[in-house]
């Protein structure tokens, strides 16, 4: 029975949940997953538990934040002049917005805080500082 190895091509059904069992993000109703194992395709607690798998293993992995989407980092919030966002943009909490780094690229941020004179904005990646829980299927390797 073929295992997978890194520099393999394999494709996963997953479901990826906090550790209070709520779920964040899974395939189910989509094609699975597909990736090269060991590539950095994917988060690096998941890469690395793929080896020695078998088509049609399952298996629950548990990964600390620092192997899921890294810790919280504080210089990523920022609070900005309410005066420095145009009037049309919604400024709740947990709007998603989208600023221009000074290199002309897009990065997503979320409204985490508002009061009268700022906004507060964060660029962590919404999973930034959670440890998290996959529920993997192996479907196929290349």
């Amino acid at each position: 029975m073929t295992q997978v190895k890194s520099g393999d091509t394999v494709a996963i059904h997953y479901t990826g949940t906090l550790l209070d069992g709520s779920t964040f993000d899974s395939s189910d109703g989509r094609e699975p997953l597909e990736f090269v194992v060991g590539s950095g395709q994917i988060i690096p607690g998941l890469d690395v538990a793929l080896p020695g798998m078998a088509v049609g293993d399952r298996k629950v992995v548990k990964i600390g934040s620092e192997d899921a989407y890294g810790p919280l980092n504080p210089e990523m919030r920022q609070a900005v002049p309410r005066e420095g966002i145009p009037a049309d943009i919604p400024l709740e909490v947990g709007t998603q917005l989208q600023m221009q780094t000074p290199d002309g690229q897009a990065m997503p941020v979320m409204v985490v805080e508002v009061d009268e004179a700022t906004v507060t904005l964060d660029a962590n990646h919404p999973l930034a500082g959670k440890d998290l829980q996959f529920d993997i299927e192996l479907v196929k390797i290349d």
